[in-house]
């Protein structure tokens, strides 16, 4: 397939525009256009501000402070650098994540995307692009008509658990890429959380509650600093000096940015044995475990399938790859 279009919405990354602004976005050209070479959609000029200071390092020596939304398909192609990253520099970094908004609604009518089963055909070039599977049928079968509703519920599950809203978003996004599962849907986000161990009736009064002001505030901050698109991550120390990683980009451009922030920063030499990752991360694409094992896609395609033969592993296949669960 040809790459031409390619990712006129490689991440739907949005617009991450607030309210005040859906005037002015029904009138521009439709932010889910996204540029290939950058790996990352834009938000219209007019919708940023400039960056009013410096983010600062927690109680780690390095703070990762990483703008996502969890339909955004670029962030999914991200996420073999981003495992890896914390695998290797866990002990010196600390991750932040705040949702952007992406996609407020449909009131879009220009750009060749204004209604969901125009996104479709894109999530399936993407797929290829990034060699992570991506099922554009979610857009034909059961659409979203917002990435708000879990962002909101991502917010909420950080009240609860930093680690485990990480590990709740993680399972939504599968759901949307892989299963076709419409995540605006409380049954599915409720799935998510008792997957991960966190307690749903309470994840429910707060998405219906606080969550919803947390979230206002990370789209408020994403327009402070700057942000344009996704993924946008902020690589930062305790001095507020800042390297800023932009879009889809390959392992090597995050390790660098992040030892020029913190040269003194340790590269932990992690298990690179099936059983450890798995033990770390249950759910594995080949281009995951490829890059954690330091190995080729081909061979971490054998070494998976051999897995399932033994019954080490489960296997969901999609059109457009497949996930290697742990049993």
């Amino acid at each position: 397939m040809k790459l031409g279009i390619l990712i006129a919405l490689i991440t739907l990354a949005s617009c991450g525009s607030q309210a005040q602004n859906k005037k002015k976005m029904e009138t521009k050209n439709n932010p889910l256009i996204c540029d290939p070479k950058l790996g990352a959609c834009e938000v219209p000029a007019a919708l940023t501000t400039a960056n009013t200071g410096q983010p600062v390092a927690g109680k780690k020596a390095v703070k990762v402070i990483y703008f996502t939304d969890p339909i955004c398909s670029s962030c999914w192609g991200i996420e073999p650098q981003l495992r890896r990253l914390k695998l290797e520099y866990g002990t010196d970094v600390e991750f932040e994540y705040h949702m952007g908004g992406l996609l407020p609604d449909w009131s879009y009518n220009s750009g060749g995307i204004s209604k969901p089963s125009d996104v479709a055909h894109h999530w399936d070039e993407v797929s290829q692009y990034y060699n992570m599977p991506i099922d554009g049928d979610v857009w034909l079968q059961d659409p979203l008509n917002s990435s708000y509703p879990p962002s909101i519920a991502f917010k909420a599950a950080q009240l609860q658990d930093a680690h485990k809203a990480i590990a709740f978003l993680r399972v939504l996004r599968e759901m949307v890429f892989l299963q076709k599962k419409n995540i605006t849907k409380w049954e599915y986000m409720e799935q998510a959380a008792v997957q991960v161990g966190l307690d749903a009736a309470k994840l429910k009064q707060d998405y219906e509650g606080r969550a919803k002001d947390l979230f206002q505030q990370d789209l408020k901050l994403a327009q402070a600093m700057g942000v344009r698109g996704f993924p946008s991550i902020f690589i930062t120390d305790s001095t507020g000096k800042s390297e800023f990683v932009y879009g889809f980009k390959p392992y090597t451009a995050f390790e660098a940015a992040l030892t020029k922030i913190y040269p003194l920063a340790v590269k932990t030499n992690y298990a690179r044995d099936w059983k450890a990752l798995f033990a770390k991360y249950p759910t594995l694409t080949c281009r995951e475990f490829a890059e954690l094992s330091d190995i080729s896609f081909a061979e971490a395609e054998k070494v998976l399938d051999k897995l399932v033969e033994q019954k080490e592993l489960t296997k969901l296949n999609t059109k457009n790859g497949a996930l290697w669960v742990r049993r």
